[in-house]
């Protein structure tokens, strides 16, 4: 993901996730924290999804819409904050592809356990990918939301 990815990035979470709206500087704040974790699917030039991640400490997610600041000193996860897909994307295995490309980032930054918030009845997709729900997520991302651990 570059800078000039960033407007596409907001396009398509904007799409993907309209119950869950966040600020253009959520995951512009993240690249510049984290740019190793922060990719985009690009296919021939147009950007079909996104992946947003970084390395975080156990415990609670952040609540959505919310600056970090800073990422911790001594990380103990790797934090999956979105994988978004546009539907010309999906059912073309770029799903699991992203999933296997932020569990070599996790693995690159020396983070074996990562944690995501499964939200719009998604826990079974991330289910296949070896997660396991470890409890329920800040409010703001719903009732169904859960916190999920691989």
């Amino acid at each position: 993901m570059q800078d000039a990815d960033l407007a596409e990035v907001n396009r398509i979470a904007d799409l993907v996730h309209p119950d869950f709206p966040e600020r253009a500087e959520i995951p512009a704040e993240r690249r510049r924290l984290y740019p190793a974790g922060c990719l985009v699917l690009d296919c021939d030039g147009e950007v079909l999804g996104y992946a947003v991640s970084h390395p975080w400490h156990a415990g609670k997610p952040a609540a959505l819409d919310t600056l970090l600041g800073a990422l911790p000193d001594l990380p103990t996860h790797y934090y999956v904050h979105d994988l978004a897909l546009l539907p010309a994307a999906r059912g073309t295995g770029a799903a699991r592809a992203a999933v296997a490309r932020l569990v070599a980032v996790a693995a690159q930054a020396g983070l074996a356990c990562m944690t995501l918030v499964a939200v719009n009845n998604s826990s079974g997709f991330w289910q296949r990918h070896g997660f396991r729900a470890v409890g329920p997520a800040p409010a703001s991302y719903g009732a169904d939301a859960v916190v999920m651990m691989r």
